[in-house]
């Protein structure tokens, strides 16, 4: 595979999102740079005040696969994610990986997202199946896992995993989906993305990975999004159930 991607062109593009990552940054894009594979990396910084934008800005003009676009304030890691889609569309992109820049995702593991997605259109990194693990602790750790529990008893979608942002697209294949479709906002966004995927009869392809605790710094969720999740899921399941009842 690692002979297969050196002589691909740069139809890869691996985004993340930035907010205060000022200690992690830098090493995720050498981590990324250590693949030694073409890859072109896209990172979307909301003027984060710890000097995160100002760094990877001056580390992007002594590389020739990495773009910033800053923006002016938060805007949220859904507009982060439609964006980052629809920039590797416009740049003519064959795939696009999805992934946190706190580490919590080792990089090397892109190479199995793009292993499976020369079979299928959609892959997510999984910390709940077979192979997979989750270095959370506590509060956290209890609510990811009966968090995506209760997402897959409600919604009924062949996935174990719905709130990871570690995922890639075939974007050549996904002719009838754009993340423009996804309306939730927050957290909420990447469960609301799995559920439009199910509903285009689009395969969750899993692959195992290991979620790592975040190397520096603290995690940004504010609590408010558990309720926003929870509202969210059962709007999600009323818009399911409408659907089946009109195509009865």
């Amino acid at each position: 595979l690692y002979e297969y991607m050196r002589n691909m062109n740069n139809n890869t593009l691996i985004f993340t999102a930035t907010y205060n990552e000022i200690d992690n940054i830098k090493d995720f894009i050498d981590e990324i740079n250590k693949l030694d594979c073409k890859l072109d990396v896209l990172i979307i910084d909301d003027n984060s005040p710890d000097g995160t934008g100002n760094f990877i800005e001056k580390k992007a003009k002594s590389s020739d696969n990495l773009t910033l676009i800053r923006r002016e304030k938060k805007l949220g890691l859904d507009t982060a994610h439609k964006f980052a889609y629809n920039y590797a569309i416009k740049n003519n992109y064959s795939y696009l990986i999805t992934m946190d820049a706190d580490l919590s995702h080792e990089p090397k593991e892109i190479i199995k997202i793009l292993d499976h997605l020369k079979n299928t259109p959609f892959v997510i990194g999984s910390r709940y199946i077979l192979g997979g693990k989750n270095c959370m602790k506590g509060w956290r750790l209890f609510l990811s896992i009966w968090g995506n529990k209760v997402i897959k008893k409600i919604l009924s979608i062949n996935s174990t995993e719905y709130t990871g942002s570690f995922r890639g697209f075939d974007l050549k294949k996904l002719h009838n989906f754009n993340l423009d479709l996804v309306k939730s906002r927050g957290y909420s966004f990447f469960m609301e993305t799995i559920f439009e995927l199910d509903q285009r009869n689009v395969p969750i392809d899993e692959i195992p990975i290991t979620f790592n605790e975040r190397k520096h710094g603290v995690s940004k969720i504010p609590q408010i999004e558990i309720f926003r999740t929870l509202k969210n899921i059962f709007k999600l399941f009323f818009r399911k159930i409408l659907k089946s009842k009109k195509n009865k």
